[in-house]
């Protein structure tokens, strides 16, 4: 059992890693990208915003695959898919190709990620707190390992090719697809209180407050990862971009670990959503406003605050569903309104930025699209499922 248990939990871990590892390696060489396949600012913001737009659609299915073929298949088979993709991302002559690719790369993600939960309650029933905790800082580390290791390592060691650098994440998601399909815990499918379904339940009052949570803090996070090394550089700080990158990439990893050792004080508290909601704010603000070691701070704070909403909103599902099989139900819909409003976010501001002749005008639709969660968060009973009736 105790051997089960150290399994289950790696596996946990790295797939969540492998949640991220292949999107956020585009940031850091967004600029390279942009310069040799001669994109527009819209056409960066279609290119950062067909991964969660993908995340949207695709969630529902993917919640409806784990039905068919459960867990391990799910998210083995979800790895490959974005390994491949991500390999023929490197090998895309134009833009309409390198879109091609991240759709079949994003695709891989988002049928894996209502996998998530089930894995946690299948493999982890007795310690799915600890075990959502533990996939969510394996995909902060995803998060953060492409974005510092990219620039001062990968490209110069491929001679500053972004071809190259990008396909060397392929194979550590290959890597893991093995494991999870090797080392998986064979658990047998269950019988659900109701049938699948190929689209999110958008007539439910909770998923669609959850999800806009889920939105403030996914177009804040995605948004400022595009637009902040465009906005550097347009500002002659070039010099700047890894170490803002990093900064906010890897502010989420102390962060996470700390709403571990304080996730059941937050529990069913409202307090902390306005607290982190608030410093989300302020810290776009302080990005676009401040200079020097500032700017790199306020990047660091951005995604410490985006780490901690995240972390909150994700718990909200488990405490909230009157039914377990309904957890992964109401994560896919909330994940899907949450996506496909980022992905608005994003085009928007390729759009703000194409439109103003700046790239700083990107942040005025970031700034606005993170005030949900200030608000949201008011209409929500936090109480659990057996104390309300909010499904």
């Amino acid at each position: 059992m105790i051997n089960r248990n150290y399994m289950s939990g790696l596996l946990l871990w790295i797939c969540g890693a492998g949640l991220r590892l292949s999107v956020l390696a585009v940031p850091p060489v967004i600029s390279l990208i942009q310069s040799d396949l001669q994109l527009s600012g819209t056409e960066i913001g279609i290119l950062t915003g067909i991964p969660v737009i993908l995340f949207a659609i695709a969630a529902a299915p993917g919640s409806l695959l784990i039905e068919h073929v459960g867990v391990r298949w799910t998210l083995a088979g979800g790895l490959a898919i974005t390994a491949l993709g991500s390999g023929m991302r490197a090998l895309a002559p134009e833009a309409y190709s390198l879109y091609a690719a991240t759709v079949l790369m994003s695709g891989g993600i988002a049928i894996m990620q209502p996998a998530m939960g089930a894995a946690v309650r299948q493999w982890m029933p007795e310690r799915a707190a600890f075990g959502t905790a533990l996939y969510i800082n394996g995909l902060i580390v995803g998060e953060v390992v492409p974005v510092a290791l990219m620039l001062p390592v990968l490209l110069p060691y491929f001679n500053q090719s972004w071809r190259l650098g990008l396909l060397t994440w392929s194979a550590p998601l290959l890597v893991i697809a093995i494991m999870v399909f090797a080392f998986g815990p064979r658990t047998e499918n269950h019988a659900v209180s109701k049938p699948g379904r190929l689209w999110p339940d958008l007539a439910s009052k909770l998923n669609w407050k959850i999800g806009m949570i889920l939105a403030s803090v996914a177009s804040t996070y995605f948004c400022t990862n595009a637009f902040l090394p465009a906005y550097l550089t347009s500002m002659g700080r070039s010099a700047d971009v890894s170490a803002a990158l990093t900064a906010l990439n890897v502010g989420q990893f102390p962060i996470s670990l700390l709403m571990v050792a304080l996730a059941d004080r937050f529990q069913s508290k409202r307090w902390p959503f306005i607290f982190f909601g608030i410093m989300m704010l302020a810290s776009i603000f302080g990005v676009v406003f401040s200079t020097g070691w500032w700017t790199i701070i306020s990047a660091g704070v951005t995604g410490m605050a985006c780490s901690a909403l995240l972390t909150l909103s994700m718990a909200l599902p488990p405490l909230l569903a009157r039914n377990p099989d309904d957890v992964a139900r109401i994560l896919a819909a909330a994940l899907a309104i949450s996506y496909t409003y980022a992905m608005f976010v994003s085009l928007v501001s390729g759009m703000a930025w194409d439109i103003g002749g700046m790239a700083v005008f990107a942040f005025v639709p970031v700034a606005i699209a993170a005030t949900p969660s200030l608000f949201t968060i008011w209409m929500i009973s936090l109480k659990p499922a057996s104390n309300n009736d909010r499904l």
